[in-house]
């Protein structure tokens, strides 16, 4: 599904983001990937969405080198990701429908749609009560909620979570990895970066660990939390 091939990022100021990467991630996977800060994870991130290009070697997406796309292809490439972000990055203005709605209606989807799939979406993540509800009145939990609602309506193949549990409680933690987990079920890819071991512990899938730029290891949970124990 994605693969990135002997990839390479260097900045004009001769820092070096990511050093020769390679990564196979398979459709219907739920990778974590764990690293200090600077370690070339965020590096990663925009060069799976194409914000950034690779210095050297290719990212592919269904075998289609995303980086030579043109500007109409990757807008329709970045539909087929959903993106959760740390920050919610929710409308204020807008109810849970609206911020979810907004998201369908930037992919052409007609009123009928909306109608139709976004109070199912809300009913999937556990927010079926509170469609009409603004961002100021909802918890973190029920904030993040909705934002991980409008990453998955439009039906991506995949899933960016960029430290969706950061900003929370452990039960509020548990709550959203848990829906992350019955949407990946559902067929769809996850792609974590999380600090938090015991997200990874929880979710016993593999784990993908980055240090200076460079992939580390990519093993199982079980071999991850061994190697964590011997340090």
């Amino acid at each position: 599904m994605l693969h990135l091939n002997k990839v390479s990022k260097k900045y004009k100021d001769e820092s070096v983001a990511l050093d020769d990467v390679s990564l196979f991630i398979n459709p219907k996977e739920f990778v974590s990937i764990v690293g200090h800060s600077g370690a070339g994870k965020t590096t990663l991130l925009k060069m799976i969405l194409a914000e950034e290009s690779p210095s050297h070697g290719i990212v592919t997406f269904e075998d289609i080198d995303i980086h030579k796309l043109g500007k109409s292809d990757i807008n329709d490439y970045r539909r087929r990701i959903g993106t959760i972000f740390q920050d919610f990055r929710l409308l204020p203005d807008k109810t849970a429908f609206e911020n979810v709605a907004f998201a369908m209606e930037a992919a052409g989807r007609t009123d009928e749609e909306i109608a139709s799939d976004v109070p199912h979406v809300l009913e999937l993540v556990d927010l079926g009560k509170k469609l009409h509800s603004f961002p100021h009145e909802l918890s973190g939990g029920e904030r993040q909620r909705v934002a991980i609602a409008r990453a998955i309506v439009n039906q991506p193949d995949l899933i960016i979570a960029d430290e969706p549990t950061g900003n929370l409680d452990p039960v509020n933690t548990y709550d959203i990895i848990q829906i992350l987990k019955k949407i990946n079920d559902l067929g769809t890819t996850i792609l974590l970066t999380t600090h938090n071991t015991g997200i990874i512990d929880h979710l016993d899938k593999r784990v993908i660990t980055m240090q200076g730029g460079k992939v580390a290891h990519d093993t199982h949970a079980e071999h991850y939390q061994s190697a964590t124990r011997r340090r």
